[in-house]
């Protein structure tokens, strides 16, 4: 796995250099200064290296976004990460209880793939019938309250992701919350 690291990173030190020798002004810079900087790469990458260890890396990376990595949430027994944005009033539901929510759904890049914000009226669902992480999470709030939740794969849709959906196979999920109502 130590050589797979050393090739992701390589990798991701010569998207850099390109990336910044394409904002150069002039031509022969960009070429000349990629040029110089991928010649002093020390090792080449070594033949043993797969494309599945190196996709393994960029998985690994890639769930360690700053939410993932944010020390300002806090952490349940159970791994889901979470912060509250705005307490609520009143009493946090129970699972067996229906909830109504707004609440904007990402992947850990940025990109939204779902949101009640968006359709421009909120949802109504039973507690207990959504992903572990909803259930954990909500239980958290109070009518009235906002959240973060960062909900790690195990507690969202684990191994099978959402099959022809936007969630793939073993993906962490980023929602923002509002509680609206315990009914």
């Amino acid at each position: 796995m130590k050589k797979a690291k050393k090739i992701a990173m390589t990798l991701g030190s010569v998207a850099v250099v390109f990336g910044m020798a394409a904002c150069s002004s002039k031509t022969d810079a960009k070429t000349d200064s990629a040029t110089e900087i991928i010649d002093t790469i020390e090792e080449p990458a070594p033949a043993e290296a797969t494309l599945d260890s190196l996709a393994a890396v960029f998985n690994d990376s890639a769930k360690k976004s700053a939410v993932a990595t944010d020390s300002t949430y806090a952490v349940t027994e159970s791994g889901l990460k979470y912060m509250i944005l705005r307490e609520g009033n009143g009493q946090s539901p129970k699972a067996t209880d229906n909830v109504t929510v707004h609440y904007a759904g990402q992947l850990p890049d940025g990109t939204e793939f779902d949101s009640s914000y968006s359709r421009g009226e909120p949802t109504t669902f039973p507690l207990n019938r959504v992903i572990p992480g909803w259930t954990e999470g909500l239980q958290l709030m109070k009518p009235g309250g906002k959240a973060v939740f960062y909900i790690p794969s195990d507690l969202a849709y684990g191994p099978t992701g959402t099959p022809g959906g936007p969630i793939g196979p073993n993906q962490d999920l980023v929602f923002t919350v509002e509680l609206i109502s315990v009914n």
